[in-house]
């Protein structure tokens, strides 16, 4: 008998540190249906037979952001799927909070399990919390666990398994929430109003407290009169009138009360200051906070570009690029007697293109790995805290943070995970401003111009961090201005979780499935641009006739010859420069590529090792940093401004985007050009 097992808590609970420990490797990734929440699911590693679905991370039950929808309609049952139990994964460091979110799951009928994940935290703040009593106050199972050191989660798991595999189980383990008197004679109320339209599948409580909290979905669901709702209406008018407060802020702070009874009976808190604080007086004091990330970020950049990263890159772009590869390549088509057009398109165009975008794959790695350092180890979710403060003078707050660090790593989830904002203006100018952060595709870029014209400088490719952050701080000022983008500021609530050791499975996890992502696109969208280029930049037509000429009379010169001069103003308006640009937009990394074969075929050189020295030849340091500025800024690659277009849900909206990343690129790179041109 299959046992279907669902994982739910708060983010940054430890829930899929908790996933990956109980599935191993057997687990796959794929979407919500109709939506863009990702979703994991993936059997048990000791019995095959029950399916474990990782809910995403959520605050409450409450069908409103894509991630509580996706949620609240797993656990509902619809599409199909429901769980035989929960595993709420509790990080018992913040455990008040995030015991709203249990009381809510207990509320569902489905039976459940509280795992208490992080204990050696609360261990080591010295605070002092009994499971036992905790579970005899819920009336549930209650683990002790700590998901990084793989404790506890085995004999949860084995509970679960038991539990579900029960044929006809009844309710399990209801958690009935003390409501205030008043609050519960309401909710009976509404019970005896709405009794005959409850399905008997769940704890008539639950549609009970949907339909007091004005519930949309829930009033749908069960497809009640207008006599019916008046009738509710009237009772929840009511208790609002004798509480003085409307229905949600009721039922929150009646939640909030029961919780506080509960850990009275089971949990004291110390009253020293424990780690997490003390360093947080420090990367969240009003003064020292910037300071220190922006240290972060650097040093970041600085071992990522510049030093350690910048080895690995230079032995793959000169030795194994540079000579390995070809030589072994010239070897065999010497040997097979290949045609010169065969040999030049295998060297000059596959490899030359190609390995110039996997050539920066050390810098990328290293990059990938000291972020997840940061975000596992808890240090990114005080950054969200800190930058709330700059954002929310600039049309943003610190939940526009999250879309720009996941566009850190690629734009198109960056732009996803606007979604949970609420203000609409706010979501919009996220949505257009935070495709300005460098993301992985645009390393190759920055590593190009960052180590062929400025000797590996970490400030230039820290200082292409420092200009999306700055770009979005002042889009956001020019954004907010339009009638049609007025922000109504909402407050910023963040759990931040106490800092811990990051686990070097779930890093180095996180670091290939990034990696991964960049080998597939470069053996797919890189391949077939670089073939495609060489094969544009190798024919043409000359004295009458078509046939292989060299890249100065090619299809691609002529293409690239009517777009350049637009570019002039900007300091690159060579042919092959403005080709690059254009390029970008189906990927990023194909401006690297674009401009290693074209340059192999005018240059004659091997592979992209030369190329430092050919783009040197092309651009001065103003025009070079102007060129890293524009294709930085402008529209992002396709993927992107598809993303954007159903997050937008408009086309004037997406092409105002467009038109204003490019317009807004464009005057950006003028203006540095202009600047560094006439003090240099």
């Amino acid at each position: 008998m299959n046992v279907s097992l669902a994982l739910a808590g708060n983010p940054n609970s430890g829930k899929t540190t908790v996933f990956n420990a109980l599935t191993g490797g057997d687990q796959y990734v794929g979407n919500w249906a109709g939506v863009t929440v990702e979703k994991k699911t993936g059997h048990l590693k000791t019995n095959k037979s029950v399916d474990i679905t990782d809910l995403p991370g959520i605050y409450a039950l409450s069908p409103y952001s894509p991630e509580e929808i996706v949620s609240h309609d797993f656990l509902m049952g619809k599409g199909n799927e429901k769980p035989d139990v929960i595993l709420d994964i509790v990080d018992a460091s913040n455990i008040e909070r995030n015991l709203y979110l249990t009381t809510q799951l207990a509320e569902t009928g489905i039976p459940l399990i509280i795992v208490l994940n992080m204990m050696d935290i609360v261990e080591r703040h010295g605070d002092r919390l009994d499971a036992k009593k905790l579970s005899e106050a819920l009336g549930v199972p209650v683990f002790e666990a700590s998901a990084l050191r793989e404790q506890g989660i085995a004999t949860a798991a084995e509970r679960a398994v038991e539990i579900g595999s029960v044929k006809h189980k009844p309710y399990h383990a209801r958690i009935n929430v003390k409501f205030s008197e008043t609050t519960q004679a309401a909710l009976k109320a509404i019970i005896d109003v709405a009794s005959a339209n409850m399905p008997k599948t769940r704890p008539q409580i639950h549609f009970a407290i949907d339909l007091f909290e004005r519930n949309g979905t829930a009033q749908s669901e069960l497809g009640l009169s207008g006599l019916q709702m008046e009738s509710i209406e009237r009772i929840i008018t009511d208790c609002e009138k004798a509480l003085g407060d409307d229905s949600e802020s009721i039922i929150a702070k009646e939640r909030y009360d029961f919780i506080a009874w509960v850990l009275d009976t089971c949990y004291i808190k110390s009253e020293r200051e424990n780690f997490s604080d003390k360093i947080d007086r420090v990367v969240t004091n009003r003064f020292l906070a910037l300071p220190i990330f922006a240290a972060v970020m650097f040093l970041v950049y600085y071992i990522s570009v510049a030093t350690v990263g910048a080895i690995g890159t230079n032995w793959v772009n000169d030795v194994l690029f540079g000579e390995w590869i070809p030589a072994a390549l010239e070897k065999g088509l010497t040997a097979i007697n290949a045609a010169s057009w065969l040999h030049s398109l295998i060297v000059d165009g596959i490899v030359a293109g190609v390995g110039a975008v996997l050539g920066f794959l050390p810098q990328m790695a290293v990059l990938f790995l000291l972020l997840s350092l940061l975000e596992d180890c808890g240090y990114m979710s005080r950054i969200a805290f800190i930058l709330d403060r700059v954002f929310r003078k600039f049309g943003l707050s610190g939940k526009s943070f999250i879309p720009f660090l996941v566009s850190t790593g690629c734009g198109v989830p960056g732009i996803m995970a606007a979604r949970p904002i609420e203000d609409e203006s706010q979501r919009r100018i996220t949505i257009i401003s935070t495709t300005f952060m460098p993301c992985s595709a645009k390393l190759p870029i920055i590593a190009m111009i960052a180590g062929g014209l400025f000797g590996n400088s970490a400030g230039v490719a820290f200082s292409a961090y420092l200009a999306g952050i700055a770009s979005i701080i002042l889009s956001g000022l020019i954004l907010k201005g339009f009638k049609k983008l007025k922000v109504s500021q909402m407050p910023f609530v963040m759990e931040l979780p106490s800092y811990h050791a990051p686990r070097a499975l779930n890093i180095f996890r996180h670091t290939w499935n990034q990696l991964k992502a960049f080998i597939i696109k470069a053996g797919t969208i890189i391949f077939a641009a670089s073939v495609i280029i060489w094969l544009l930049s190798n024919f043409g037509f000359e004295n009458g006739t078509f046939g292989m000429v060299d890249s100065e009379h090619s299809i691609l010169s002529y293409i690239g010859r009517v777009i350049a001069p637009i570019f002039i103003p900007l300091g690159f308006g060579s042919w092959q420069m403005a080709v690059a640009t254009i390029t970008g937009l189906a990927a990023k990394e194909n401006v690297v590529s674009t401009l290693s074969v074209l340059f192999s075929a005018s240059s004659g050189m091997a592979s992209h090792g030369n190329i430092d020295t050919v783009l040197s030849s092309h651009l001065s340091a103003a025009a070079a940093y102007s060129f890293l500025l524009f294709n930085l800024l402008c529209a992002p690659c396709i993927a992107a401004i598809s993303a954007a277009s159903r997050e937008l849900g408009s086309k004037k909206w997406t092409a105002f985007a467009i038109a204003y990343q490019t317009g807004f690129a464009y005057v950006i790179s003028f203006l540095v050009y202009t600047v560094w041109s006439a003090i240099s």
